[in-house]
C-alpha cells in the first residue's frame, strides 16, 4: 500500500513538474518566439542567408524591399535606394535600426497562434508613410555634401520624408565606405543646433521676461561678456525681440539667456521634448543633450544662443516645430502606414498663446530676411541655423520650420554638413522637398 502511495506521489510530482515546465515554455515562447522564428538557421524563412519572405513599400506602393525565395529584390531607381536605404535597412544588417532587421517577425508574418504559417510562404507586406521620390528629391538637394532630411505630417504624426548622408546603394555595399555611412544621422544624429536653438529660448522668453515687447539691444557685432566676446555676423543695431530672431544676433539672445538664467534654459529644453527619446515603431531616437551652466555667465550666453555643449537631435527639433504648428501641441512621429491615422499626442510643447507668437516670429524671418520670393508657393514659417563646430572650417547649416496648409500641414528639418549659412545652404533642400511633396 505504501509502495502505491509512493507511486502515485512520484507520479503528482512529475505531472506537476510537467505542468510548470509547460508554462513556462509557452511564457519563454510567447516573449522569444519572434526571436526563435527569426534566427538565421531557420530554412523556412531565409534561403543561403537572406530573409525570403515579407516585402516593404513606400505610402504610394512604390517597392523598397521585396524578400522572396529567389532573392532580394530592391527598387529599380538607385537613387531610392540610396535615399531609403537607411530606414529600410539592408540585407547585410550594416544599418542596425533599419525596419528590414526590427520587423522581420512582421515580415514573415510571426504570430503566437500560428508560428510563421503562411498559405503562399510570401509573409506580410508593410507600407510605409514615406513618399520614396520626395525622398529621392532630398538626396538629390543635399549635393555633395552630407547631412540629413525630415519631413512629417504634424497632425497625424506621419513620416513623408527621411533622408542621411553619406549613404550607400544596397546593391552594391561599399568595400570601403566613407565615416558614418551605416548611421542614421536623423534618428541616431546629436548635432551642434547653432541658432535654431533660439527658439527654445524665444519660447522661454516669451513665458518668463515681463515688458518683453520693450526689449532693446544695441548690436555693434560684438558684446563682451566677463572678458570673452560674443560676436554677431555683423552689426545689427538697435533690434527688439522680433528683429533678434529674424537677424540672429547672438548678442541679445545671449543676454535673454543670462538674464533668465539656467535652470529657466533647462525647463524649457526639457519642455520643448528635446531631451527625450522616440519610439518611432520601435526605432528610438538618440535624445539630444545640453549643458547649462550656472556658474559662468558667457557659457550660459553660448548655450542659449545654440553654441556651447549643445547637441540637437533632428527628429526631436522636427517634433518641436510640429509643436510650434500645431498650437503647442506635439504628435508622435510613425514610419509604418496603419489604416486610421489617428495621432499618438505627446501633450502640449507649448502654450497656445507661445506658440502662436512664435509662429507670428518664424514668418517674419522669412519675410525679413529669407525672402519669401524664395519659396513661392509655400506659406513658410522657418528659422535657420549656422553651427560653429570646428575653428576654421566651414560651418553646418540647419533650416527648420513648417508650411502653413490646410491639405498639407507638414514640419521639417534640414541639416546640412559644412554647408555654411543654414538660409542659403539648407533652404533651398527644404524647399525642393516641400514641393516634392506638395506638387
Amino acid at each position: 500500500m505504501r509502495k502505491v502511495e509512493s507511486r502515485a506521489l512520484a507520479c503528482l510530482l512529475l505531472a506537476v513538474i510537467l505542468f510548470f515546465g509547460l508554462c513556462y515554455f509557452i511564457y519563454k515562447m510567447a516573449v522569444n518566439g519572434e526571436e526563435w522564428s527569426t534566427f538565421k538557421g531557420n530554412m523556412n524563412v531565409y534561403t543561403d542567408g537572406q530573409l525570403s519572405r515579407g516585402s516593404i513599400y513606400d505610402r504610394n506602393g512604390e517597392i523598397l524591399i521585396q524578400c522572396t525565395k529567389d532573392g532580394i529584390i530592391y527598387s529599380n531607381d538607385a537613387e531610392i535606394r540610396k535615399a531609403t536605404v537607411h530606414t529600410v535597412g539592408d540585407i547585410y544588417g550594416n544599418i542596425s535600426n533599419g525596419l528590414l532587421n526590427l520587423k522581420k517577425g512582421d515580415l514573415i508574418g510571426y504570430s503566437f497562434i500560428n508560428g510563421i504559417y503562411s498559405p503562399d510562404d510570401t509573409g506580410n507586406e508593410i507600407y510605409l508613410t514615406l513618399d520614396a521620390n520626395a525622398c529621392e528629391v532630398a538626396y538629390n538637394a543635399l549635393g555633395d555634401h552630407n547631412g540629413t532630411v525630415g519631413v512629417f505630417n504634424y497632425e497625424t504624426g506621419e513620416i513623408l520624408c527621411v533622408v542621411s548622408k553619406p549613404t550607400f546603394d544596397p546593391m552594391d555595399i561599399p568595400d570601403d565606405p566613407e565615416d558614418g555611412t551605416y548611421y542614421n544621422k536623423f534618428i541616431q544624429g546629436t548635432m551642434v543646433p547653432g541658432s535654431i536653438f533660439k527658439l527654445i529660448t524665444a519660447a522661454a522668453a516669451i513665458d518668463s521676461i515681463d515688458n518683453l515687447d520693450e526689449f532693446s539691444f544695441d548690436c555693434d557685432g560684438s558684446s563682451e561678456v566677463e572678458g570673452d566676446v560674443i560676436n554677431c555676423t555683423y552689426a545689427h543695431g538697435t533690434v527688439d525681440f522680433e528683429e533678434a530672431l529674424a537677424k540672429s544676433c547672438n548678442g541679445a539672445f545671449g543676454e535673454l539667456s543670462m538674464e533668465m538664467g539656467a535652470d529657466k534654459l533647462e525647463e524649457y529644453t526639457d519642455k520643448a521634448g528635446l531631451t527625450n527619446s522616440y519610439n518611432i515603431d520601435g526605432i528610438m531616437t538618440k535624445p539630444s543633450s545640453f549643458e547649462f551652466p550656472s556658474d559662468t555667465s558667457v557659457n550660459l550666453a553660448w548655450s542659449g544662443i545654440g553654441q556651447y555643449n549643445d547637441l540637437i537631435n533632428p527628429c526631436a527639433m522636427m517634433v518641436y516645430m510640429g509643436a510650434i504648428a500645431n498650437g503647442g501641441e506635439a504628435v508622435e512621429p510613425s514610419l509604418i502606414k496603419r489604416n486610421s491615422v489617428k495621432p499618438n499626442s505627446l501633450g502640449n510643447y507649448l502654450s497656445e498663446e507661445t506658440a502662436d507668437k512664435i509662429k507670428d516670429m518664424m514668418k517674419n524671418n522669412v519675410v525679413e530676411t529669407y525672402g519669401e520670393e524664395n519659396y513661392p508657393g509655400l506659406d513658410i514659417y522657418a528659422k535657420s541655423g549656422t553651427a560653429e563646430v570646428v575653428i576654421g572650417e566651414q560651418p553646418n547649416g540647419w533650416f527648420v520650420g513648417f508650411v502653413k496648409n490646410e491639405d498639407y500641414p507638414y514640419a521639417f528639418v534640414v541639416f546640412v554638413e559644412k554647408g555654411g549659412n543654414g538660409s542659403t545652404s539648407a533652404g533651398p533642400v527644404a524647399r525642393k522637398t516641400l514641393e516634392a511633396l506638395i506638387n
